[in-house]
């Protein structure tokens, strides 16, 4: 099981996020965000939401450390990408 996440550099309510994927399948990425805590409403589309004070959390579970587009990248990649605007 690898799942990947950027640095928390999103900003949003008042904080920073980072994006939790799976380059494998959507029940790996959930099965790994329920073991760490991420409340369902935290996924959004193809990926979970993970405030900034969770992301050493994250890591030290076994997300791997990746850059922002290769989270995009890694998504693509596995067809899991879901945008947010389909066909733009």
């Amino acid at each position: 099981m690898t799942v990947y996440i950027d640095p928390p550099t999103w900003p949003g309510h008042g904080r920073l996020w980072s994006h939790l994927i799976s380059d494998v399948s959507y029940d790996e990425l959930h099965a790994f965000a329920a073991e760490l805590g991420a409340p369902p409403r935290a996924f959004e589309r193809d990926h979970y939401d993970i405030p900034s004070h969770r992301y050493e959390d994250a890591v030290r579970a076994g997300a791997v450390r990746v850059s922002s587009r290769e989270v995009v990248r890694l998504l693509y990649g596995a067809g899991l990408r879901r945008r947010k605007h389909p066909g733009k």
